[in-house]
């Protein structure tokens, strides 16, 4: 689940930073979001993913249709924001797959890192999500199609603490 897209001259400063260490990294800034529909869950799963816990998420192929947005590709960047906005971490997107939301497996319920990391507790969460925070009129259903994504984390690494220049 992503929100909250985010460009400023900040992400640039994050972006260059980054490039400082990494020069392999794409010259241009990607994308810039943050996880869940609130501040709090921003940072919640953002904690999960600067653990080591966190490698996967899960969003509506019916909100990216909605939306406009393009869908994640396979080794593409993206910028992890906090509920703030201010950029956190780099991801690089490793795999994705759409399937329906029932087919969804336990091995990716257990690489989004929430809960006891079950495939009941994520359904049971992410059926309230998109209940709530759909940007679809369909909403919610059991066979809707699910954009499954598995990312690993490029930025912070255990030898890099998480600092922000900008």
């Amino acid at each position: 689940m992503r929100y909250g897209r985010l460009v400023t001259t900040t992400l640039d400063g994050f972006w260059n930073a980054r490039r400082d260490e990494a020069p392999e990294l794409p010259a241009e800034v990607p994308e810039a979001w943050s996880f869940g529909a609130t501040p709090e869950q921003a940072d919640e799963l953002l904690g999960l993913v600067l653990r080591g816990v966190k490698d996967g998420t899960a969003s509506s192929l019916w909100d990216y249709e909605s939306t406009g947005d393009p869908l994640p590709a396979t080794g593409e960047c993206s910028i992890v924001t906090d509920g703030a906005g201010v950029p956190r971490a780099v991801i690089e997107t490793t795999d994705v797959r759409i399937v329906p939301f029932d087919a969804v497996g336990a091995e990716h319920a257990r690489a989004e890192g929430e809960g006891d990391r079950t495939l009941e507790h994520w359904r049971t969460v992410h059926e309230a999500y998109w209940r709530e925070h759909s940007e679809n009129p369909r909403g919610f259903e059991p066979d809707m199609p699910v954009v499954c994504e598995r990312f690993r984390l490029i930025w912070p690494t255990p030898t890099t603490p998480p600092t922000v220049s900008a």
